[in-house]
């Protein structure tokens, strides 16, 4: 990992290391799968956790163990998909928005986990230079993971209010590829916005008897 935590190059008087931009592009590649419902969004986003974490690990601990997560929802979410592709009928998992029930639970989780993470990383200064900003990030990166897992619309929507923070956040703490890779992350989240909603609604649309497929 040192030759990846080596300086790339610099743009606009920021270094750029190699693993926060290979980390980044290999994220920003697992999410334009994720716009095509494509079974590999999840190992993609699994190497792009493992790079990120070697950039991470020993003086952005909580960054790094926000890497870790991910590669277990990683996990997570190839399972998922794995069990439900072919439910969309076109190869591959079906889409859909969550009930109400199911964004209650969410938000209540997201708010109850920022709070803890964010203590947390108070308690214990070396996880996070920025401990609330980033425990937001930590929380609502996981919960981006498991709609999308989950085949839920709300996956997008989650994945723009993480960026609302964390470009900013990735500028302030050196790591401006990340930052850059984050604007462009916006861009890709409303396309695949787009995209699933309109699928969504076509998932939804009942089947008249009789009618062809």
């Amino acid at each position: 990992m040192n030759t990846l935590n080596s300086e790339a190059f610099v743009v606009l008087g920021q270094h750029i290391l190699w693993s926060d931009m290979v980390g980044n592009l290999f994220g920003l590649a697992a999410l334009a799968l994720g716009w095509r419902r494509s079974l590999w969004t999840w190992p993609v986003q699994f190497l792009a956790g493992l790079i990120l974490f070697g950039a991470f690990f020993g003086h952005l601990t909580g960054s790094a163990g926000k890497q870790a997560v991910v590669m277990v929802v990683a996990l997570y979410g190839w399972w998922q998909w794995q069990r439900g592709k072919g439910q969309g009928g076109d190869g591959h998992i079906a889409v859909r928005f969550a009930t109400w029930r199911e964004r209650a639970v969410m938000a209540a989780a997201a708010a109850a986990g920022t709070v803890a993470v964010a203590l947390l990383f108070t308690a214990y200064p070396t996880l996070s230079w920025d401990p609330w900003p980033d425990a937001y990030i930590f929380v609502g990166t996981v919960v981006a993971m498991y709609t999308q897992a989950r085949g839920m619309v709300e996956f997008w929507i989650a994945w723009l209010l993480v960026d609302v923070v964390g470009v900013p956040l990735n500028f302030a703490n050196g790591y401006a590829f990340s930052g850059f890779v984050y604007v462009i992350y916006g861009a890709l989240v409303l396309w695949g916005l787009r995209d699933w909603w309109l699928r969504s609604r076509q998932t939804a649309r009942p089947t008249l008897e009789g009618a062809p497929a």
